[in-house]
């Protein structure tokens, strides 16, 4: 069984495929806790929404995540939605389920979540996500 799957998911051109496969790889770093993935992937002015409100950097979020505070088991993408805006930045929409032990809490989430992402040096990173 894999960590990150997709369902519902339409055609994609090149450009959003890119998008989509640059989020699942952020959603296996965040699983594995892949110190350096997250760091690579995750634009230096990164910002998280949590669904309670609460915003993080990408330090933070980077921390809680190795420290054990937020552990992701599984993550189910559904129905990604991705608009590209002038081949720099995309806006990439969809559900995603995660299985984690979040604060302590165990449970799975389904997330509406809206990603942004901005591309440099032909890759994608992601600036902000939006619960």
């Amino acid at each position: 069984m894999t960590k990150v799957s997709v369902i519902n998911k339409k055609e994609l051109t090149k450009s959003e495929e890119e998008v989509l496969e640059r989020f699942k790889e952020f959603q296996l770093a965040m699983i594995e806790k892949n110190f350096d993935a997250l760091d690579e992937i995750l634009d230096d002015d990164y910002t998280l929404t949590h669904m309670s409100g609460k915003t993080q950097t990408k330090q933070e979020y980077i921390d809680e995540i190795m420290d054990g505070t937020l552990n992701y088991y599984e993550s189910t993408i559904d129905c990604p939605q991705i608009k590209i805006i002038e081949e720099t930045k995309a806006i990439f929409n969809a559900d995603v389920t995660l299985d984690a032990k979040v604060y302590g809490i165990k449970g799975t989430w389904t997330l509406h979540s809206q990603q942004t992402m901005e591309k440099a040096n032909n890759k994608w990173y992601i600036s902000k996500w939006d619960n």
